[in-house]
Order: structure tokens, then C-alpha cells, then sequence
């Protein structure tokens, strides 16, 4: 996601860096291509000018105007005002009891599955949620909640078959919440289009018998310009309480999230991004801010790696590698941890330079990552362990072993080679950034990350 954005960006500040005094005509320049890259990106007209026009006010201000690094202050000002944009401080939910939740949003949006998230994320906080479905029209809704219950271990309400009335069903699920002990209700409730003024007069008569803690809209990132009509249709009809922007591993433009936080005043609270049930995370501004503008989020990166790690593992690794021993079980294991850290191209996004990674994702995307991994699951426990000893007989048999061609397996092969001599040098791994085009990285800004995952 903001990988349009983010490219378009990158161009405008590159020239304002290089810039040694700051004009009015060269902020003008620059700011016309920043609107025009933020209306690409799909982001309101109203928002954008309204935007813009911040921006080149502080731009052009007298500490600007005299610093030593006028290029740089001004992309600091367009940093400080897109995190205010995408509003200010992360937004908690307000839990206090009765912990009600109502999940609302158009047709397809994914609110049945971000309810699971959600359930599955509060109760690795230690609470008790509850699922409670309230979709009473769309086909097999009901036991979509329920298979996702399933998976985390959550309890769900399911109602009468064929009961329509779902103030009754609201009611029912109340008095069997009670009984089940639990301390936060999610109510999955039925997709809307804008025109259908009977499922919103529906939503209504729900919220107003719960009196729900939080309303959230859930939102497809790739709305588009159709975002701002979306948030504020339903927050004039049910007064939304936050947002919960969907799929942000498409192949989104990112305007939604920009437009939507402006024009309904509330927040971003949650941003979902892998079809995994962990893929669901808190939104935090100030780090999107600095995805959008290329400079990575490591803290997220860290956080995302001490949830997934086994810090003992990947020390037992780091010892492996620092003495020369590297082989393919290492390799899987580490492909594992990747794996669960969740997309690709969501952990590539929170590195510093990460839009000059765009060559990387392509090279390591999820299909090429398994027909890498069928081959090293073709291979004996020996030759695992001992790479030099794949000759040209037994490349053959992982070939027909793993569905690949002789030449997968040997490029491959080779790719393995040369990673193993890299990890094992600091200077080496340096260098096949910079080749990358992420020279510019700070290695240091990584100190954070587990053991096992460092350079």
C-alpha cells in the first residue's frame, strides 16, 4: 500500500534536498507535484488542496528560509503534517464496560474476518471476547463467523435459523453473553450498499438498543474516491467511532486512509494487512507517516518479530551462522520466521529505503518462496546439512522431487551459495544492499531486531 504515493514523493524531495536555498517558486513547484501525486493516490480533492495548502505555509516560514538544511525541514513539515493528517496519536478502543463492538461497512469490505482478528488480537491481550453474528442475509455468513471462532478458540453466537429481526437476535446474544463470561462482544453485522436504506435503518435500531462503546467502520484500503461518500454516509447514520482500513497487501493507491480520517474526524484505529488472522495491527500515524515517505517503520518491524520469534531459536541460529555453518535447515527455519511475520511486502515496507526493495518482493513473492522450500524438503536430512555434496545426480532427483526444472534447482543452488558467503560478512551484506539500491540504509537502525535477524 502508498507504493504509487510513496514513489511520487520520492522524486519531489529528492530535488528539494539537493536544493541549497528555498524559494517561493521552487516550494510552489514542488508542491504542485506533491497534489498531483496525492490525487493519484486517490486522496479527496478537498483533502489534498487542504493539505497542500498547510505544508507551503510551513515551508515557507522564516526557520525554513534560514536553515542550513532548507530541503530537509521541509520534508520534516510534510512528515509532521501527514502524521496529523492521518491523525495525530495512535487511537485505543474504549473497552469500559459493557464492551460492545459493532463492525459495519459496505458489501465485501471483510468485516466477518476483521472480526476475527479483532477477537483473536484482544484475546492475546488477555480478555474474553465474544463473536455474535448479526449478518442475517448474506449466504453462509453465519458459518463463516463461526469456522473463524473455531480457529482461535473464541466462542460465537450463531441465531435462529431464518430469524430476521436482529434487535431479537441482539437480545438472545446478550443473555447467552452473560452466561459465557466474556468482557468484549463483537457483533459481525450484515454489508450495506449507500442506497440500501433498509439495512441502514436496521443498523440504526441495532445500535440504538446496544448502545455500542465503539462503532467501526470496516473499510476496503482500495475504495478509491469513493471513500469519503462511504465514511461519511455511515457516520451520519450510525456516528462511526473509528475506522478499520482492510487489505492494505493490495495493490491499493492508499487515498482512503488519507480521505477518511480528514473527513470524519475519527480515527484509524486498526489496519489489517495479510489474510492471516495475526495480520491485523494497530494503527500508529506517526510510523505510517514515515512508510509513506520512505523511511521505513523498524519499531514495528521489531515488534512484529518479537511476536512471531523464538528468541532462543534465533540465537541458536546467530551461533550458527557466526561459525560458518549455515545450511539448509537454517535456511527453512528462517524462511518459517518470514513467514510468519506475514506479507512480503508489508515487512519489506516497514525497512528504511524500501521502495528501492521493489526488485526484492518481486524476486522472494510467496510462489517463488515455495517452490524454494519444496526443494529443500526434497532433500535428505544429509544433504540438508551438507550442501557440497549436491552433484549433478542428486540435483536431478530434487528436481523431479520438487516439481522444478534442473535450472530452478540450480539457480537456486547458487543463490544459496552466494547468500551463505554474505550472512557471514557484514561488509558483504553492505554491499548487496547498496546493490539494491538501499545503500543508504542505516544498518544501526536495526539493533533492535532479534538476534537471529541481524546482519
Amino acid at each position: 500500500m502508498f507504493a504509487q504515493l510513496s514513489g511520487g514523493l520520492e522524486g519531489v524531495f529528492k530535488k528539494l534536498k539537493g536544493q541549497g536555498k528555498i524559494t517561493e517558486k521552487n516550494v510552489a513547484d514542488a508542491m504542485r507535484e506533491v497534489r498531483l501525486a496525492l490525487l493519484e493516490a486517490d486522496v479527496d480533492f478537498s483533502v489534498a488542496k487542504e493539505f497542500i495548502a498547510k505544508v507551503k505555509e510551513g515551508a515557507l516560514g522564516e526557520k525554513v528560509l534560514k536553515s542550513i538544511t532548507p530541503g530537509q525541514q521541509v520534508v520534516k513539515i510534510f512528515q509532521d503534517c501527514l502524521t496529523e493528517l492521518l491523525g495525530g496519536d495512535a487511537a485505543t478502543l474504549d473497552l469500559n464496560v459493557p464492551a460492545r463492538i459493532i463492525m459495519c461497512g459496505l458489501n465485501g469490505a471483510g468485516k466477518t474476518t476483521t472480526s476475527g482478528k479483532l477477537a483473536l488480537r484482544l484475546k492475546k491481550e488477555g480478555r474474553k471476547p465474544l463473536l455474535i453474528a448479526c449478518d442475517l442475509y448474506r449466504p453462509a455468513a453465519v458459518e463463516q463467523l463461526a469456522t473463524l471462532a473455531g480457529e482461535i478458540d473464541v466462542p460465537v453466537f450463531k441465531p435462529d435459523p431464518g430469524e430476521k429481526n436482529i434487535v431479537k437476535v441482539a437480545k438472545k446474544a446478550l443473555v447467552w453473553a452473560e452466561a459465557q463470561g466474556g468482557n468484549v462482544l463483537i457483533f459481525d453485522t450484515a454489508g450495506r450498499q449507500e442506497i440500501d436504506t433498509h439495512l441502514i435503518e436496521e443498523l440504526k435500531s441495532l445500535s440504538d438498543f446496544l448502545k455500542p462503546r465503539e462503532t467501526l467502520l470496516i473499510a476496503d484500503s482500495a475504495t478509491g474516491q469513493q471513500a469519503v461518500s462511504v465514511a461519511t454516509h455511515f457516520k451520519e447514520a450510525v456516528g462511526i467511532t473509528g475506522i478499520v482500513l482492510t487489505k492494505l497487501d493490495g495493490d491499493a493507491r492508499g487515498g482512503a486512509a488519507l480521505s477518511m480520517r480528514s473527513v470524519t474526524g475519527q480515527p484509524i484505529k486498526f489496519v489489517g494487512e495479510g489474510e492471516k488472522l495475526a495480520d491485523f495491527d494497530v494503527f500508529v500515524p506517526s510510523r505510517m507517516a514515515e512508510r509513506i515517505l520512505g523511511m521505513g517503520d523498524v519499531v514495528g518491524l521489531v515488534e512484529k518479530a518479537a511476536e512471531v520469534i523464538d528468541e532462543e531459536e534465533a540465537m541458536k541460529m546467530a551461533r550458527r551462522m557466526e561459525k560458518k555453518s549455515f545450511d539448509f535447515n537454517d535456511f527453512l527455519a528462517q524462511m518459517k520466521m518470514m513467514q510468519k511475520m506475514g506479507p512480503l511486502d508489508g515487512i519489506l515496507g516497514m525497512l528504511p529505503g524500501a521502495s528501492k526493495l521493489k526488485g526484492l518482493a518481486g524476486a522472494m513473492d510467496e510462489s517463488k518462496l515455495k517452490r524454494v522450500e519444496a526443494i529443500v524438503l526434497s532433500m535428505t536430512p544429509k544433504e540438508r546439512s551438507r550442501p557440497e555434496i549436491l552433484n549433478g545426480k542428486r540435483r536431478l532427483r530434487l528436481a523431479k522431487g520438487s516439481g522444478n526444472s534442473i535450472t530452478q534447482v540450480n539457480q537456486f543452488l547458487r543463490q544459496f551459495g552466494q547468500m551463505r558467503k554474505m550472512m557471514r560478512s557484514k561488509g558483504k551484506m553492505r554491499k548487496m544492499l547498496g546493490q539494491l539500491g538501499a545503500g543508504g540504509m542505516d544498518m544501526g537502525n536495526l539493533e533492535g531486531l532479534p538476534k537471529g535477524m541481524k546482519f
